[in-house]
This record gives structure tokens, C-alpha cells and sequence, in this order.
């Protein structure tokens, strides 16, 4: 149980040594931003996705104030802003802070939590109470500050999605318990719910003591016995051990209404479903002002809360009125006149959209290792929806890339080099030189 916990681990450079980290932690945050060759960029670390219409208000007056004035989301449901100048000081740090998306200086990087978008909207539990108390947890903890800016925590509804993400502390909800799964381990503690929290942030305590020596910024990084030993002695201080294997594909929410089972239906009459959400996707992640205020009016509109997603959409809960017509429930009343103004926007609302699993790095011209406009060239071989998602990367770094299945399209000197990845297997790889047809070809080849 929690109670045997201790109720820190000590900070890895608690012992008055050098970590072996120190200087090598590149990512950016919003009080160290990283040059780019279109400028500055700031990363703001939204926890679990969620903004208040307000807060999401905030951050498009500093993207104008300060930058070039777009929105880009990130493979962790966080926002990107682009293009800010080299001197801008302090401004854009005071304006988030100001609105409550800067709580701790000093954790400002460490705040890397995602959370089920669907949560408490499609039937699935609610995760919320967790995300509060996990954030105000990691801002509280001094040990928790020398978490890497790459460290991540999941909050898992029990659907899978984001406990295929890869994260290093995920916390799945099961029943009135939940489970904490370290890393990749198919080994899984289970825990009262309300201990979750404090469980998550222990792991992350103790996993900075593992790394002490190692300097890994990851549970995966870490060497193989030390891992190991790792998630033992979380289990020695967590609950019954269950064997729970990872998700291998990580689901995205579908673009379009998000339903559940009426909770006023009599149990005697027929179940009907209402609409409690609506969920958009956002072409390779890119919003521009227009895009993003339409969005932040239509969630003040209804429930005031806009959830950004790992798969770089968003999901605006409702409510959106009852159920339709019983033909199209879902496509019906406020959700369908809400997502025609998103759709007429520019954002994808359903799966037919050419756009849908299209995803890109920022390539060319922003950063400087890419070696194309990839975004560009995505945009070019755009053709009918396939089975799979593509990612589309200007350098081997591959910044942004999904997980669980994909079609992977790397730029190298060779050429465009198409890949299918399974997990941590690749299929053979194809090479497409400088033909854009048959790159176009190629790719909607491998993702049918």
C-alpha cells in the first residue's frame, strides 16, 4: 500500500554532485526557448491537453503578440508557439503565467502529462481528479523539477489510447482501482484510485534516483538490470502485481461526434445515446488565429473546456443537447451545426477527410536540419484516406513521429525512404527519388 511509501525520493543531485544530465536536456519550455531558423520557439505545456476557453485565449494573444501569430500541437497534446523574437524576454512567460499555465518556474518542463481525451465523455471514466492532483503533485515535489523535459506521464480511462503512448508513468483506470505500469513493463501494481497520484509521482522519484548514475532521461534509456530493478521497487511499495501487456496501437479519437449511453434513459425503455463532445483534426497540427478562435467560441458556447490530443486534435465536450432522430443521433442539432462551421474552417471533422492520419514535422524552412519542406510535400501526396497513418520527417530524427503503427516517410540524401513500422519493427524499406508522382504512389500504396 501507499502508506509504506516513503514520501520523497531524493533529487539526483540532492548528494551536492554533478548530474551527468546537466547542459544535455535540449527541449524547449516557455522560459528557454529554442532558436529555430524561423525564429524562437516555446513549448507550453498543456497537462492532460485540457485549456479553459480563457487560458486557450491567452495563448493566442501571446502567438500574436510575440510570434507569428499560429498555434501548432504537439505529439503530447501541448502547444508550440513559432517565430517569437530572440528578445523577447520575459513578455511571453508573464502572459501565461498570468493566466495560470505557468504554476511552478521551476517545473515548467517537467509538467509533460497526457491524458484519455475521451475520458468521462464516451462512457469511460473521468480522469480529471487524477490530472489536478498529479500536476499540483509534480509542482510541489523539489525532486520532481529535475525530470527531464522528454519524462512523460499518462492517464489512461481504461481505453488504451494513451497507455500505447509509451509513457514513462502511466496510471490506467480499472473499476474503483487503478494500475500503475512503469515504462514498458507488462507487469502492472494495482491501487486504490485515489492513491494513483501519489503512486505516479513516486515512480517518477524513484526513477530519478535509478538514473543517478546512468544519466537517462527515460525509463527506456535506462540500462536493462537497472530498469529491472526499477519497477521492483515500485512494486515492493505499490499493491498486487497483474499481468497487463501494453497496448501495441495508440487509438485516436474519430473526427466527428463523440456519444454515450443517455444517463437519463429509464432503465425500462430502450438505451439512447446523447452528444457529449465533438472532436476535430487539425491538418499537421498548423492552426491559424481564425482557426483557433473559432474553436475557443465554440467551447465557451458550451462546456467551456477544450481537450488537445496526442494525435494533434481536439476534442470540445458539451453538452450538445439530447439525442437526435434515432436514423442520425449523432449528426444532429448543435454537434452538426458546430462541426459544419469547423469543417467549413478547415478542420477535419469526419473520416472521410483527405487529411485524416496525415501527420509532419515542421521540416523546411523552420528547422534547420531538415532537409526538405516535408510538410509541403505531405500536403502534395495527399490522396484517398488510408488504412494506416503517415508520418512524413525531414531528417532521421524523425521529431513528432506517432506510435504503435504507421507508415514512416523519411528525406535522406538518397532520397524519401518509405517505411511500415510496427512498434519497434520496420518493414523493408523503399526509396523514391525525386519523383513526386510516384512518392505520392508510393505512399498511398503503403497505407492502403
Amino acid at each position: 500500500m501507499l502508506a509504506a511509501m516513503p514520501d520523497s525520493a531524493p533529487s539526483p543531485l540532492s548528494a551536492g554532485g554533478t548530474s551527468p544530465r546537466d547542459g544535455g536536456d535540449a527541449c524547449p519550455g516557455t522560459l528557454r526557448l529554442h532558436r529555430a531558423d524561423d525564429g524562437a520557439l516555446a513549448r507550453v505545456r498543456i497537462p492532460g491537453g485540457v485549456l479553459s476557453a480563457d487560458r486557450a485565449d491567452a495563448l493566442l494573444a501571446v502567438a500574436g503578440r510575440f510570434g507569428d501569430g499560429e498555434l501548432h500541437l504537439t505529439s503530447r497534446g501541448n502547444v508550440q508557439l513559432r517565430g517569437l523574437d530572440a528578445e523577447c524576454g520575459g513578455g511571453p512567460a508573464e502572459l501565461l503565467g498570468a493566466a495560470g499555465l505557468l504554476p511552478s518556474a521551476a517545473h515548467e518542463r517537467a509538467r509533460n502529462i497526457v491524458a484519455s481525451p475521451l475520458a468521462g465523455l464516451d462512457g469511460s471514466p473521468p480522469v480529471g481528479g487524477w490530472l489536478s492532483e498529479l500536476d499540483s503533485l509534480v509542482c510541489g515535489s523539489a525532486a520532481a523539477a529535475a525530470l527531464s523535459g522528454r519524462f512523460l506521464f499518462a492517464l489512461d480511462s481504461g481505453r488504451g489510447d494513451v497507455d500505447a503512448l509509451g509513457a514513462d508513468v502511466t496510471l490506467i483506470a480499472e473499476g474503483g482501482d487503478c494500475l500503475l505500469r512503469v515504462g514498458a513493463a507488462d507487469e502492472v501494481f494495482r491501487l486504490p484510485s485515489a492513491d494513483g497520484p501519489r503512486g505516479a509521482l513516486l515512480a517518477a522519484e524513484l526513477f530519478l534516483r535509478a538514473a543517478r548514475d546512468s544519466g537517462a532521461w527515460r525509463v527506456k534509456d535506462l540500462p536493462d538490470d537497472v530498469r529491472t530493478a526499477l519497477v521492483r521497487t515500485v512494486g515492493a511499495t505499490a499493491g498486487p502485481v497483474v499481468h497487463r501487456p501494453r497496448p501495441r496501437t495508440a487509438k485516436a479519437p474519430a473526427p466527428g461526434p463523440v456519444t454515450a449511453p443517455d444517463s437519463s434513459t429509464p432503465a425500462t425503455t430502450t438505451v439512447t445515446v446523447t452528444v457529449t463532445a465533438i472532436s476535430v483534426g487539425v491538418p499537421l497540427g498548423r492552426l491559424v488565429p481564425a482557426q483557433w478562435r473559432l474553436l475557443t467560441e465554440t467551447a465557451r458556447r458550451y462546456g467551456n473546456e477544450l481537450r488537445l490530443t496526442p494525435w494533434r486534435g481536439i476534442v470540445i465536450p458539451g453538452p450538445f443537447g439530447p439525442p437526435g432522430p434515432s436514423t442520425q443521433p449523432a449528426q444532429s442539432g448543435r454537434a452538426a451545426e458546430a462541426l459544419d462551421a469547423l469543417a467549413a474552417a478547415g478542420l477535419i471533422t469526419g473520416p472521410d477527410s483527405p487529411w485524416t492520419g496525415v501527420g509532419a514535422c515542421i521540416g523546411h524552412p523552420g528547422c534547420a536540419k531538415s532537409l526538405s519542406d516535408v510538410r509541403a510535400e505531405a500536403g502534395a501526396a495527399v490522396g484517398p484516406v488510408g488504412r494506416l497513418p503517415v508520418y512524413w520527417s525531414g531528417c532521421e530524427r524523425r521529431c513528432g513521429h506517432p506510435h504503435g503503427e504507421w507508415i514512416d516517410v523519411v528525406v535522406t540524401p538518397e532520397g524519401h525512404r518509405i517505411s511500415h513500422v510496427r512498434g519497434e519493427h520496420r518493414d523493408p524499406r523503399t526509396v523514391v527519388r525525386n519523383d513526386p508522382a510516384a512518392l505520392a504512389s508510393a505512399v498511398s500504396g503503403a497505407r492502403a
